[in-house]
């Protein structure tokens, strides 16, 4: 059986390890450096990013993720996990947080505001229908989700989200030449891939749809009959759509 390792050192890792269950992919928990050795592919979960950088220093992680990451083992970040695999992150609080990098992308930390903000949205997905068959679209849980506010040009972009330009304008980009071609901007991107590495910045963990687990299960190359079934009808797990904003978990990127 495949094995898929999750960091698990605070956030929503038990979740990402139930979606890998419905498609029959063993997930482990990843706490210590040495453990990496024994998967060929990571999901870093979201949580509250401070604390997760804080952990990672701590079990001195943070080698040995860049080296996971520049080997070319694939790698997904949701939420805060997406904040950990950008190269920059903006929106920072006083004195930073340490980064794994990687991803060629400004993250905009909080962009979607304070607890009370989170939302639901429907989000187009046509790479992940394509991939994966299913809607064209895919329900996104924001909690105090973070954004795309720059992306290289090797970064495939696979679900934006529509923003006032004012919003992006207020943005703690490091460009500011973007500011004159904000009337332009009417998107934020939320969802990307760039060879090994993807990163969302919503939670499909804490749906029972498990296209983008599978998705990325086959950039892992480790689903093939394991992972056949992307779609998992909505009896057979809790459908989180149907709750209101405050039962989700309490999540800080």
């Amino acid at each position: 059986m495949a094995v898929v390792g999750v960091l698990a050192l605070q956030g929503s890792f038990h979740e990402h390890i139930a979606a890998l269950r419905k498609l029959g992919v063993n997930g482990v928990e990843i706490r210590k450096p040495e453990q990496l050795l024994n998967v060929n592919s990571l999901i870093i979960p979201g949580g509250e990013s401070t604390a997760m950088a804080k952990l990672a220093e701590y079990h001195n992680l943070f080698p040995a993720l860049r080296e996971f990451v520049q080997l070319g083992k694939p790698v997904w970040g949701t939420c805060a996990g997406l904040i950990f695999l950008a190269n920059k992150a903006a929106g920072q609080k006083i004195g930073g947080q340490e980064l794994v990098g990687g991803l060629d992308c400004t993250v905009h930390r909080n962009f979607f505001g304070s607890q009370i903000q989170s939302f639901e949205t429907e989000l187009s997905v046509p790479e992940l229908a394509s991939k994966e068959g299913g809607p064209e679209t895919f329900r996104g849980i924001f909690i105090r989700a973070p954004a795309i506010i720059e992306a290289g040009p090797d970064v495939q972009v696979l679900a934006d989200y529509p923003v006032r330009s004012n919003r992006l304008s207020t943005a703690d980009s490091p460009t500011e030449d973007k500011k004159e071609n904000v009337e332009e901007e009417s998107k934020v991107i939320v969802a990307v891939r760039q060879g090994n590495i993807m990163g969302t910045a919503f939670h499909p963990e804490l749906t029972a749809d498990t296209r983008w687990h599978s998705y990325f299960l086959k950039m892992a190359n480790v689903s093939g009959e394991e992972a056949s079934s992307s779609l998992v009808p909505a009896e057979a797990s809790t459908n989180v759509n149907q709750r209101p904003l405050n039962d989700l978990p309490t999540f800080q990127s």
